[in-house]
């Protein structure tokens, strides 16, 4: 009888907090909160709107800003990050500003963006801490009722001691399991060596290492034998810049991989190079591979795994999904990795590179279909853009994993998708994977730069959207969709454009789903913030932000009320609008 109270009463703590990134450590964006629903979702009004003061349009400051943090709620307070990676506690129901704790980026380093996307909550009962890292590359504890700083490590010891001016850092929130906190990285893949992605865990009183796996296999691991004997030598890439998922049950953390450096070449590393590329399940505790499945061979696209694994229950058992920049998902058996529906290797084109190898095959799930364009026809151009027309005639299309050549290829989808960081949520009650993606392509050529990349024989690349002046994809509308999947199946329960209506538009975030019937989604380069009908597909609310929400949302509950909240900060690589709101919404 204690124990059944207990769980309604850790039911009932869950329901009203969002404590995890993704709501939960296995990163299914659900929520049993269902004050609001599709009757009521189009009285939300904003409740409160706080301002980081962090902004950057990457004129004044030549590093942009994208604040794209989703804020965890916990005992009455949220604990957002901002894009300059300052942490702040705010209360919850009015959003004032509690304490903020300020790493002191170094802003003398040139970044892609500035930019964090959250924080990892852990307690033993006694002490709470939030930890979080830093695009410096530093990992913080910070005490949850003070601000105060418990310890900070710098995790480009042991990973970037060679390259000290190459990038490394931590963008998406840390994962906790037991004492220890697990990390994965941002890393440079621009040049064949450099900083390496190992995951490592960290004990959490103390800061101490205690555990290290290697993401390119050392002389007798497993995998070593993938690749082009002497090219594992300080070879960068294949680290875990989205967030990893934690199946606290089973003691197993999965880990989603991106592709070796180059992410363009691959002459000086022939082989199938594991784990690049790979979805890969560790013991918790140890660090030890448990099983891993390669979703492309040699990538040569820049398809990293891009977003945190969704640990889902299908038919009575465990399973773990993993969505993809190819717009592809694959489901597995999270304790063998088996996979739920049959994974086929198909052929497909060879490179024409000199030097280069292409494996002769790719791995493609029977279900469900891509939920993003991997294909183009030139019968399928915009007819509206002489600028299209022209890039398109001096260019290759193909079918999915066509190899970049010297001439122009129009290659589908781009490297920011298909899907991206925002990655999916799960209904757990429809087993309904709900994914945003966007058709942008990416234009690029192979070209001979002599000196400049010695590993790669001097082998480079040019690319660019394939997009016109104006931001415009190409192609014929709609750029972005919003697909439900039921999972069991495989079969889309509906997909609807995501933006405009009737073209959709490119976007850059989350979803998340709720008991009331409902999908939060901002993401769409759009500047507003909407509600789908999550059975149906329908679009029932939506209402103006300041800047576009390239962001996931989250929601909890407190005083009686739920509230959604949304990080609506622009930029990025879509929006020349710029904001520094975290907008908050209930019911009257």
């Amino acid at each position: 009888m204690r124990a059944l109270l207990f769980s309604f009463l850790l039911i009932g703590a869950l329901a009203q907090d969002w404590p995890h990134y993704g709501g939960d450590a296995g990163g299914m964006k659900y929520s049993p909160l269902r004050q609001i629903t599709a009757k009521n979702v189009a009285k939300l009004q904003v409740a409160w709107t706080y301002h980081t003061g962090e902004m950057s349009d990457g004129k004044t400051d030549k590093t942009r800003s994208a604040f794209e943090s989703t804020p965890l709620m916990i005992d009455n307070r949220l604990y957002v990050t901002t894009p300059l990676n300052r942490l702040v506690a705010l209360d919850a129901a009015t959003g004032r500003e509690i304490w903020a704790f300020d790493p002191k980026l170094d802003r003398t380093r040139t970044y892609s963006l500035y930019i964090n996307r959250g924080a990892a909550w852990w307690s033993n009962g006694k002490q709470k801490s939030l930890l979080y890292g830093t695009l410096d590359g530093r990992l913080f504890s910070v005490d949850a009722e003070t601000g105060r700083e418990r310890w900070s490590i710098n995790l480009r010891t042991g990973t970037a001691d060679k390259f000290p001016t190459r990038a490394y850092g931590l963008t998406s929130p840390p994962s906790v399991y037991g004492d220890l906190v697990i990390v994965g990285s941002l890393a440079s893949d621009g040049e064949p060596q450099g900083p390496n992605g190992d995951i490592r865990a960290f004990d959490i009183a103390t800061g101490k290492l205690a555990w290290r796996f290697h993401v390119i296999p050392h002389a007798g691991e497993f995998g070593h034998e993938t690749w082009q004997p002497g090219s594992t030598t300080d070879r960068g890439g294949v680290n875990a810049w989205a967030p990893l998922s934690v199946d606290h049950q089973r003691g197993l953390v999965f880990v989603p991989l991106t592709s070796p450096a180059t992410d363009r070449y691959g002459g000086d590393r022939k082989g199938d190079n594991l784990f690049g590329n790979s979805l890969v399940a560790l013991n918790a505790k140890t660090g030890e591979r448990v099983w891993h499945f390669q979703t492309i061979h040699h990538d040569l696209w820049d398809y990293d795994l891009p977003a945190q694994p969704n640990l889902v229950t299908l038919k009575g058992q465990p399973y773990v999904a993993q969505i993809t920049k190819t717009g592809l998902v694959f489901v597995f058996d999270r304790l063998s990795g088996r996979p739920y529906f049959p994974i086929e290797e198909r052929r497909v084109p060879a490179s024409e590179i000199e030097g280069e190898q292409t494996s002769p095959t790719q791995p493609f799930p029977v279900k469900p279909p891509p939920f993003a364009r991997n294909s183009f026809r030139p019968d399928e151009l915009r007819a509206d853009s002489p600028y299209c027309a022209q890039i398109t005639r001096e260019a290759n299309s193909g079918g999915p994993y066509t190899p970049i050549g010297t001439k122009p290829t129009i290659v589908f989808p781009g490297t920011n998708g298909g899907a991206n960081w925002g990655g999916a949520s799960f209904d757990p009650r429809s087993q309904t994977l709900f994914v945003n993606s966007m058709d942008v392509a990416m234009l690029v050529s192979m070209v001979a730069r002599a000196g400049v990349l010695p590993r790669t024989r001097g082998v480079g690349t040019i690319d660019s959207r394939y997009w016109d002046k104006d931001m415009r994809p190409c192609q014929k509308p709609p750029w972005g969709h919003l697909t439900a999947i039921n999972l069991a199946t495989g079969e889309f329960r509906w997909r609807v454009p995501l933006g405009a209506p009737d073209t959709g538009s490119p976007n850059i975030g989350g979803s998340i789903v709720t008991a009331g019937g409902l999908v939060f989604i901002g993401a769409a380069n759009d500047a507003k913030f909407r509600a789908f009908d999550s059975s149906s597909g329908r679009e029932i609310w939506q209402t103006p932000l300041p800047s576009s929400a390239f962001a996931t949302p989250m929601t909890y509950q407190v005083q009686g009320k739920q509230y959604v909240v949304i990080a609506a900060g622009g930029g990025n690589d879509y929006s020349d609008t710029v904001s520094d709101s975290l907008v908050a919404y209930r019911l009257p």
